[in-house]
């Protein structure tokens, strides 16, 4: 299928990891495999203020998989609206709180209308220093795969 447009290719079946496929690093093109990067994590920061709302819905947040929570301003609540998991099938979500929390400063991880979390639509509350939450999507809802608190 030489010089073949990519949409023009066929759908993969499910990947095992060690396929190979092309990358461009540095201007060069090199191959690599799916478990070479399956550790690779896209890190960001959120400060979190008090009565505020935020969507990881929005653009900015798409390709993020590690959220740091920085607490900032007086004590209350912020709510982060998790992505839409029919648009984020098998995506992961990682979110740390700093030393800054405690249980008048918190975060609500809270499913958008209609999905649930572990089965919920109550929402996650982070209020402690340092903890941490992780999620995965199956396409239809939001899971905790892992905490720590």
């Amino acid at each position: 299928m030489a010089n073949a447009k990519i949409s023009a290719l066929p759908i993969a079946t499910e990947l095992q990891g060690s396929e190979l496929f092309a990358v461009v690093q540095g201007g060069e093109t090199k191959q690599t495999t799916l478990n070479d990067i399956d550790n690779y994590l896209i890190p960001t920061t959120l400060v979190v203020l008090a009565d505020t709302v935020v969507s990881l819905n929005d653009i900015s947040y798409q390709d993020v998989s590690l959220i740091r929570l920085t607490w900032s301003g007086a004590n209350g609540t912020m709510v982060l609206n998790l992505p839409n998991a029919t648009d984020n099938t098998n995506r992961v979500l990682r979110f740390l709180s700093n030393g800054g929390f405690q249980t008048s400063t918190r975060v609500e991880l809270t499913p958008i209308s209609g999905e649930t979390l572990d089965g919920t639509t109550s929402p996650y509350i982070i209020n402690k220093e340092y903890e941490g939450i992780q999620l995965w999507s199956d396409g239809i809802e939001w899971f905790i795969v892992q905490k720590k608190a």
